[in-house]
């Protein structure tokens, strides 16, 4: 069976490839330029083809200064009480949600949380707890 055309053309820039490769080859060889074989590292993490000079001083390092973990987080004390805005509320169904003012974080609001009747675009004080599902808005009041 006869080869397609683009078969013919994919073979043809194949062997095209293989002779430009074969001819680099052939004069990096007569021209004599190796590439380099072995590489160091210095001090800074670089690669290099020098090796390191051993009369230079190396740095001391204090090993106890080293953190191998994450630093503990410090206590920061925050307001429990946050304010935002109602990005949704359906007083048919009884929820909607709010969006922190700090943090532009959604949360969740139940009817049953709420302080003061709310409605969308409204300015509110609410905290935060752990709810079925994530987190949600509790005590929530309008601010005036």
């Amino acid at each position: 069976m006869a080869d397609s055309f683009g078969k013919k053309e994919r073979e043809k820039k194949r062997q095209k490839r293989k002779k430009e490769k074969a001819e680099r080859k052939k004069r990096r060889k007569e021209e004599g330029v190796k590439s380099e074989e072995f590489m160091y590292l210095d001090e800074d993490g670089n690669l290099t083809s020098t090796p390191p000079d051993p009369t230079r001083k190396k740095k001391k390092i204090d090993p106890s200064t080293i953190e191998i973990s994450i630093p503990k987080k410090e206590d920061v004390e925050f307001d429990p009480i946050r304010q935002g805005k109602v990005k949704f509320f359906n007083t048919e169904k009884g929820y909607g949600f709010i969006i922190d003012k700090e943090t532009q974080e959604s949360y969740y609001v139940h009817a049953e949380s709420l302080e003061s009747p709310i409605d969308a675009y409204d300015i509110v004080s609410f905290e935060i707890s752990e709810g079925p599902k994530g987190l949600r808005a509790i005590n929530v009041k309008l601010v005036k």
